[in-house]
């Protein structure tokens, strides 16, 4: 939405698909964990028509939605019939987050809400800050800048982050030799052996 707060941020939550019958209800291509808390009744979201398409609404509100099978189906207010359905296709919908908004799961966190923290090892030495976000099929990575400007995968995994403080600003990872810390090196200043 054009009239965000300070320190709100846009998300992108979802893209319309094709439509599902007669009623203007469509399917939604879901780019957020929390699809029953976005695509709640009543929530406004900002619509950004793909490039090119004819005129569009700048924001659409929720009337319904529904699961088919393991498909998220809308009915969005400004979308009567089919043929307002099929001319809404591939619009992308945003939400606007809050500074002090949190996912309903508490070991969930936002991507905004990460980057910029510090990242320590399990002794509490600086390893580096959060710079962004990955997001993988198998699992979250978090992309770590360490002091010297290399920038490291960290499988986001609580076997290897332990612990996630927003209040302190920190991450604590589970370091070990070529995680975030580089291997140590092999010749020691030494000649290797053949």
């Amino acid at each position: 939405m054009s009239d965000k707060q300070p320190g709100e941020i846009e998300v992108v939550v979802g893209r319309i698909g094709k439509p599902h019958g007669i009623r203007g209800e469509v399917t939604l291509d879901v780019r957020t964990d929390e699809p029953d808390r976005r695509f709640a009744p009543g929530t406004t979201l900002r619509a950004e028509a793909p490039a090119g398409a004819d005129r569009r609404p700048a924001s659409l509100t929720v009337a319904r939605a529904r699961w088919h099978q393991s498909t998220l189906l809308v009915t969005f207010e400004e979308l009567a019939d089919r043929n307002a359905a099929e001319a809404a296709r591939g619009t992308v919908l945003h939400a606007t987050i809050g500074p002090d908004d949190m996912p309903e799961d508490p070991d969930e966190y936002y991507d905004h809400q990460l980057v910029g923290l510090d990242v320590v090892d399990l002794d509490g030495t600086l390893l580096g800050q959060v710079k962004a976000l990955v997001h993988g099929s198998a699992q979250d990575l978090l992309t770590v800048r360490t002091p010297d400007g290399r920038d490291t995968l960290v499988p986001f995994v609580s076997a290897l982050v332990p612990e996630v403080d927003l209040d302190a600003g920190r991450i604590v990872v589970a370091d070990r030799p070529g995680l975030v810390t580089p291997f140590p090196d092999d010749s020691d200043g030494q000649d290797a052996a053949p």
